[in-house]
């Protein structure tokens, strides 16, 4: 037996953290929207978990409110390059094309290796440092050197079959005659693209090294490099190239800037992470006595959430394949501004900052609590902290959902309004504004299955996911069935939410089964006093929208006028919100106000 291995006595001592939560927000998504927020989220919850075990729960809304931060820099450096990516490229076959290249490589990582990277490998550094002789380091060694085999074997093998992998990925209308071109840049921007494999594999090793001794803020900022860096390819785009909306593929110079540009971004996310390894006191050799490693332990405990990745990514191919029709529906039928993977992706991203800044941040400073309770069989504690958790989150997100449905205009203006899509981003407003709803059910689902990884449970969450991926995969096949091009990225997005939905509903009864009822008398009287203050903020969105817009003058399609309604438009609804909050006494909405206040 390895030395390695951990005695499940050990692991519910709370010294192993058994949530998988570092792979959850990512694989949860639907599209890999930006690499560098995938991994960031990927990464963030293992830094705010060993941060959260030093906090006491009395410190709890402190603790999420710092741990946030890094996800608004790192979403704010994301908006501009989704803006950058309408300007450079537009929103038809041409950027689905390249969105479509760019983003499975981060699925196709999380698939090899995420589920063991992220979810055990950090508990096992850590019992290596506290029980090896030498601190760790030759098991840390072995373990980077058998990861980097394994990237390397994996990534040369997915560039020889990257003509498979576009086959798989894009719909099968982009191998029909006159879509030579198209299919050309497929090909290559696969190939450029396929190596960010590796560097995401490394940059996660490198990071988790980090993690396990106490160097958390590298790998929480480095991923903002990425950003930036593919905010500078996309702009020299601009210069060189100049904006376009096309359907017809790119030259080879442009593939070469796009794919290559993209691949040097992850590849710099993880390279600026070395010096702090040096920092941290770690020497890499290359290690190949890989016996002791404990990798059959390690397989074991990753075995269901390997399986639950798998289902998301069954997921992800099929929604990126009913994506990509859009654009060459578009191109068969002589539409205009279809709307696909990228609108989706661009959409997605931005109803999935409330979920990055507010509920992943609660759930990392929570959940070693929820372990423990869990562990000592305290489950009327471990049922009231989920209740807990889950209304405060609700309080948070639900007034932001609402307000997202009303602002769907505007933020579609804001963000997507560049270049050749000046003036076009209706199908982007109709896909926000879809989205809407999935930001208070993802969040619940995201929370619900917490409390099975609490009870040491990857099983359950494993066939509620198959549930769920049925729903999305289901719908979303019937419904951009009966939709032209430009409304299959909003029929995708309604999809996502509705198998939410279920899953969370789905979640919370079998959790309740196991802990007692999560939803209760008083859960329905918060519920209902939710939803009165989240449709008087609504109201207040809409109608001062209708009533002010003109004698203000933020009444016309412009970038300017669009963010003035949000921050006029939006300010008003919060204000309401927060008034109807106190009114209807949701005590959970003044005890942040007080918490930010006080910060």
């Amino acid at each position: 037996m390895s030395r390695h291995r951990l005695s499940r006595r050990e692991r519910r001592s709370g010294a192993v953290s058994p949530v998988p939560a570092e792979t959850a927000t990512a694989q949860e998504a639907p599209l890999a929207v930006s690499e560098a927020d995938a991994v960031h989220e990927v990464t963030q919850t293992s830094e705010a978990v060993a941060e959260a075990e030093r906090r006491t729960s009395t410190g709890l809304l402190s603790a999420s409110v710092l741990m946030a931060a890094g996800t608004i820099v790192s979403r704010m450096s994301g908006f501009v390059r989704s803006a950058l990516i309408f300007a450079a490229i537009g929103s038809s076959l041409n950027a689905d094309i390249f969105t479509g290249a760019n983003t499975i490589p981060n699925a196709l990582y999380i698939l090899l290796a995420g589920g063991i990277f992220n979810v055990v490998l950090v508990p096992q550094l850590v019992r290596a440092m506290k029980n090896d002789s030498d601190g760790g380091e030759a098991y840390a060694q072995r373990i980077v050197t058998l990861g980097l085999l394994v990237l390397g074997i994996a990534t040369v093998v997915l560039v020889v079959f990257a003509p498979l992998l576009v086959r798989v990925v894009f719909d099968g209308r982009l191998f029909d005659p006159g879509n030579e071109s198209a299919l050309s840049s497929a090909y290559a921007l696969m190939r450029y693209c396929l190596p960010q494999v590796f560097f995401y594999g490394a940059f996660v090793l490198v990071g988790q090294i980090l993690n396990s001794r106490g160097r958390f803020g590298p790998m929480m900022w480095a991923p903002i490099a990425n950003n930036l860096i593919s905010c500078v390819v996309l702009v020299t785009f601009l210069l060189v190239y100049g904006g376009s909306n096309g359907s017809d593929g790119f030259s080879n110079g442009q593939e070469l800037l796009l794919g290559v540009g993209s691949t040097v971004g992850i590849a710099v996310q993880a390279l600026i992470l070395l010096p702090y390894l040096k920092a941290a006191g770690f020497r890499y050799r290359p290690r190949f006595d890989f016996r002791g490693v404990g990798l059959g332990h390690t397989l074991r405990l990753g075995a269901w959430t390997l399986a639950f990745i798998l289902v998301n990514q069954v997921m992800f191919v099929v929604v990126t394949r009913i994506g990509t029709s859009a654009g060459l529906l578009a191109v068969a039928n002589g539409e205009p501004d279809p709307a696909g993977t990228t609108v989706y992706a661009s959409a997605f991203l931005i109803t999935q900052v409330p979920h990055g800044v507010i509920t992943v941040s609660l759930v990392t400073a929570t959940m070693p609590l929820i372990s423990r309770l869990a562990a000592q069989g305290d489950f009327a504690a471990m049922r009231s902290e989920i209740r807990s958790n889950i209304r405060l989150v609700l309080a948070l997100i639900a007034p932001i959902a609402a307000a997202v449905l009303a602002l769907a205009g505007p933020l579609g203006t804001v963000v997507a309004s560049w270049g050749a899509m000046t003036g076009r981003t209706e199908t982007v407003s109709v896909t926000i504004a879809a989205f809407a709803p999935a930001i208070i059910f993802f969040s619940l689902h995201y929370m619900s299955l917490r409390g099975f990884y609490a009870l040491e449970d990857t099983r359950t969450p494993f066939f509620l996911q198959v549930v769920l991926a049925a729903v999305n995969i289901g719908l979303a096949v019937s419904l951009t069935a009966q939709v032209e091009a430009d409304g299959i990225s909003s029929m995708l997005a309604l999809s996502y939410g509705a198998a939410y939905l279920v899953g969370s509903l789905l979640a919370i009864t079998m959790l309740s089964r196991r802990i007692g009822a999560i939803v209760d008398w008083s859960a329905v009287g918060f519920v209902t006093r939710l939803v009165a203050a989240c449709l008087l903020a609504l109201a207040a969105i809409l109608g001062s929208a209708e009533l002010l817009a003109g004698p203000l003058g933020i009444e016309g399609d412009g970038k300017v006028d669009a963010m003035l309604a949000i921050v006029v438009f939006g300010g008003l609804g919060a204000v309401t919100y927060l008034v109807a909050a106190w009114l209807l006494r949701i005590r959970e909405v003044t005890s942040v106000v007080r918490t930010v206040a006080r910060r």
